[in-house]
């Protein structure tokens, strides 16, 4: 890790700074990185097959993106209680049943940012409580057919990709133990 940092600007969840750092093969440089939180993304399956997911503005690329709910960790919060609170306050759904799909890092070469991916079932609503810059139409697509718009290029936040290729894969998984598990008679 940083021997010492320089600090270069910290505003809400983005923190700038410029790091010495001792590499593995005994070189010290100076990096400039940023360090997160860490997040929560959630694939929320409602009892149809339907996957909710946010057309939200991103002014940063200056476009609306598809993605799944998400959000940075608040100080003292698991990445469980994060995703509980990020799909409520942004989708306006809870859900009884939660299983950890893994892990990603966003952009490792100056970013620390980890986001730990959700699979959400048995859905319910409740009220939004968005921040007033998060600009979002919540809607629904089969995941066969979020899956589509991935290789279609109408999907291209990586962390949506992610969360959604992993959660096919769970069920997939989950598909064949439940073939293999005989019936009772």
């Amino acid at each position: 890790m940083a021997s010492e940092r320089r600090p270069v600007l910290k505003m809400g969840v983005v923190d700038v700074g410029v790091e010495r750092a001792l590499l593995p093969n005994g070189l010290e440089v100076e990096l400039a990185l940023v360090r997160h939180p860490g997040a929560s993304a959630i694939v929320a399956l409602d009892e149809f097959g339907f996957v909710v997911m946010l057309s939200q503005y991103r002014y940063a690329v200056g476009d609306w993106l598809h993605e799944v709910p998400a959000g940075c960790r608040l100080e003292g919060e698991s990445p469980l209680q994060c995703a509980k609170r990020e799909l409520r306050e942004e989708a306006g759904i809870c859900a009884a049943r939660w299983d950890h799909l893994g892990s990603i890092v966003t952009i490792p070469s100056f970013c620390d940012e980890r986001i730990e991916l959700f699979l959400a079932r048995q859905l319910s609503t409740a009220l939004t409580q968005r921040d007033l810059d998060e600009v979002i139409k919540v809607e629904r697509f089969g995941l066969a057919d979020a899956l589509a718009l991935i290789r279609s290029g109408q999907i291209i936040d990586a962390k949506t990709i992610a969360a959604l290729h992993h959660a096919n894969a769970f069920l997939e998984e989950e598909r064949k133990r439940e073939r293999l598990v005989p019936k009772a008679s």
